[in-house]
């Protein structure tokens, strides 16, 4: 009898962004919460009240105020560096029409972590700096403060600034368009 650790493979292979999709839509993944990185399938944060009020906070916000100027998405995928299709909790991406392929450009990606934050700064920030999405923001719930990373590159982002109570952070492709961190915690 064969040992079951010889049926494994040497090197697993992973997944394009293009199987990914045809996978997608053929509903391959209809029940499961997951996203694409780095060519692995990745089980997503569960919809914790915590993480879905911040995203609700930034959607009032931010809606009204980019109309016309950009697309705000909300746990939407985007094209991503290194066979990734993460799913930001919001994307700023330009106008366009994505019926056909999802944006592969943002201005801004913000995820909110409760529990996710350690994943949203190794994993997450540098494919979004290969990426070349301009400014990436990581709210962290539990810390009540904001990452606000920018200067994009294929090594990371160059610079990163943290924003807690009583702050105000603008949008850098928007800089009218402020957020306040008390009104994304509340």
């Amino acid at each position: 009898m064969l040992e079951p650790s010889l049926l494994l493979p040497e090197t697993p292979r992973p997944l394009k962004r293009s199987e990914y999709d045809r996978l997608v839509a053929l509903g391959a993944f209809e029940d499961e919460r997951i996203e694409l990185l780095c060519g692995t399938l990745v089980a997503m944060s569960p919809q914790d009240p915590r993480r879905t009020s911040p995203i609700g906070q930034l959607t009032m916000h931010l809606v009204p105020a980019l109309v016309g100027r950009a697309l705000v998405r909300i746990q939407a995928p985007i094209s991503a560096a290194d066979e990734s299709e993460p799913e930001p909790d919001v994307a700023l991406v330009p106008l366009g029409d994505y019926r056909i392929a999802h944006p592969d450009r943002a201005h801004l990606v913000i995820e909110v972590a409760v529990s996710s934050a350690k994943k949203d700064r190794l994993v997450k920030a540098p494919i979004y700096a290969r990426s070349g999405f301009a400014e990436y923001w990581l709210v962290d719930v539990d810390a009540k403060r904001i990452e606000v990373y920018v200067e994009p590159s294929p090594s990371g982002y160059g610079r990163m600034t943290l924003h807690s109570a009583g702050e105000t952070i603008s949008i850098g492709a928007f800089p009218d368009v402020a957020v306040g961190v008390d009104d994304i915690f509340g």
